[in-house]
Formats: C-alpha cells, sequence, structure tokens
C-alpha cells in the first residue's frame, strides 16, 4: 500500500487527546519541546479540564504537538511504511510540514501557537459563526453565499463543504439553503470565528510578516497545499501559509491530487477522530483508510502492518 498521511484540523480536538501516549518516550518528547517552545503546559490543554481546548491559542499548538507525536512513534515503528505524500486540513498543514523535515520541531509549534494568537484575536475582533453542508447543490448554495454575504470556506469533498461569516449573513444562508433544499442536511459548527474567509485578514497580515523570520528546508515527502492544491515549495511556501488562513481550503482536491499524481491506495489520519478518513471516503471509495486516535488504534495500526510485511 501507498499511504497518504492525514493530519486533523481544529476542529477534531477532544479532552484528554494524546495523554494515554504520554508513557512513550518519543511521544513525551515531542510533547516537552513543544511545551519549551511555546511556553505552554501542553499536556494541561490536552486534558483540557478547564476547557482549553475550546481556545484556538491553545488548541492549535497542543493538536500539532499530539499529531506530530504520534507520527515521529510511527516513523519509529513503522519505518518502512511507503508514502505517496502528506496533507492536513488547514492547521493539518502544520503537522504535515514538521513531519516532512519542512520546518523543525521548536520553530513550527512556535509558529502555531503564534498563528493560533493571531486567530484567537480576530476571533474576538469579529465573532463569525460557521455551517457544514452535507451533499449540497453547489450551484445553488454559491448563489445564496453572493445574496447573503456569507462564502464557501472548505471545500472539503464532493459531498461537502463549509459556508462562513459573520454570524448573521451564516444564518440568513442556513435558511435559504434549507428553504432552497440546496443541502442534504446543514450542521452549524461550534467555532467563535469565520475561519478561511476575509475576516482572519489581521491574522493573514501578521501571520506574513511572522513567516518572514522563519526558515523551511525541503520535504523529504510532498506535502499537499490546501490553497494551491500542489506541493508546498521554498519558493512559495510562506507566501501560500499566510494566504491559506484566509483563503478557502480545498482538502478534497488534495486528495484527487494525490490519486492521481503519488499512487494513493491508503489513507492514515493522524488525530483525534476519523473525520479525514470519511472526506477519503467520500473521494476515493477505493482507498483503504485507518485512522489512529489513540494509543489502542495506534497499536491495531502497527500490528496490522507488521503482520502484512511478515505475510
Amino acid at each position: 500500500m501507498k499511504f497518504g498521511i492525514l493530519f486533523a484540523g481544529q476542529g477534531a480536538q477532544k479532552p484528554g487527546m494524546g495523554l494515554d501516549f504520554l508513557a512513550d518516550p518519543t511521544f513525551s518528547q515531542v510533547i516537552e519541546t513543544a511545551h519549551q517552545a511555546t511556553g505552554l503546559d501542553i499536556v494541561k490543554i490536552m486534558a483540557s479540564e478547564n476547557g482549553e481546548l475550546d481556545q484556538t491559542n491553545y488548541v492549535q499548538p497542543a493538536l500539532v504537538a499530539v499529531s506530530v507525536g504520534i507520527y515521529k512513534m510511527l516513523e519509529r515503528d513503522c519505518p518502512n511504511l511507503s508514502l505517496a505524500g502528506m496533507m492536513g486540513l488547514s492547521l493539518g498543514e502544520y503537522a504535515a510540514l514538521i513531519a516532512s523535515g519542512m520546518l523543525d520541531e521548536a520553530t513550527g509549534f512556535k509558529l502555531v501557537a503564534d498563528r493560533g494568537q493571531y486567530m484567537q484575536t480576530d476571533c474576538e475582533e469579529f465573532p463569525g459563526k460557521m455551517a457544514a453542508l452535507v451533499l449540497p447543490d453547489l450551484t445553488k448554495v454559491s448563489q445564496i453565499v453572493r445574496e447573503t454575504g456569507a462564502v464557501v470556506a472548505n471545500y472539503n469533498s464532493p459531498a461537502q463543504v463549509v459556508i462562513g461569516g459573520r454570524a448573521e449573513a451564516v444564518e440568513a444562508a442556513i435558511s435559504k439553503i434549507r428553504a432552497a433544499k440546496a443541502a442534504k442536511k446543514v450542521v452549524p459548527l461550534h467555532v467563535r470565528g469565520a475561519f478561511h474567509t476575509r475576516f482572519m485578514n489581521n491574522s493573514k497580515a501578521k501571520l506574513a510578516k511572522r513567516l518572514e523570520k522563519v526558515e523551511f528546508k525541503n520535504s523529504l515527502v510532498p506535502v499537499i497545499s490546501n490553497t494551491t492544491v500542489k506541493p508546498f515549495d521554498l519558493a512559495s511556501v510562506k507566501t501560500v501559509l499566510a494566504q491559506q488562513v484566509a483563503s478557502p481550503t480545498h482538502f478534497g482536491a488534495d486528495l484527487a491530487y494525490l490519486n492521481e499524481h503519488g499512487g494513493l491506495t491508503a489513507t492514515l489520519e493522524i488525530g483525534p477522530g476519523k473525520t479525514l478518513s470519511t472526506f477519503a471516503k467520500q473521494t476515493n471509495r477505493q482507498l483503504k483508510r485507518f485512522n489512529i486516535s489513540n494509543l489502542a488504534d495506534y497499536q491495531a495500526f502497527i500490528k496490522e502492518q507488521a503482520d502484512g510485511f511478515k505475510q
């Protein structure tokens, strides 16, 4: 099998995520690196006993650290895994860039912490709303968002898009979409900002300036951008990452790119939940799909790969 590694994005986080991996020295070292780089108590955020994971500035570095920690364990225990490439949904791109070697861990964790703070500020200054549309009629949806002032912020798969904008605009769009039966289902999301819209333009400007100081290296494996639907490269990575925070994501198209150019036959989702695996199924039902959300998932995956190698 040739795997596409999929890294979870913001919204996948769950209280207690990653805690069952802390006994592993490779994982715990990654978490310690994130703590030292950001000054944040990453383990406390992972536990989220006081709702830390509800805050963008906390969830972003913690989720990326958990994802990278799991991937580093995978590199150690399954070194012969054949990779077609990597991608992440929005925030998950940073985990992919660290895992691929384009960003070193400490630099990447500090960058993500700053990105989270910029976006937290925008959420407070420009409160927004987002909603997922299942089986949308994109022609009708496009017309409705133009009429209401909302926008399509995420093209996740052929079966799901997400709209975002100011709360009143999104609420108006939801009403019209339901009335026009422009989607099979509309699911308001529990977020406090309009991510990947113009309401993140201040974050975009701050991130562009912050990225001027960041050193990137050639990747060990292709990382497909949500923004350009092409592999990141050294010439454009800073520009694209700044654009990404205020531009629509195209995760479904990323999967199609790897399918066409990377010989993709399976996906491995790293991080809480199975959302990205669902998008993979909706994009290509022939793909074999695996996910690692917890230690039991990890052990099962390693065993299955070892048994397959023996055969």
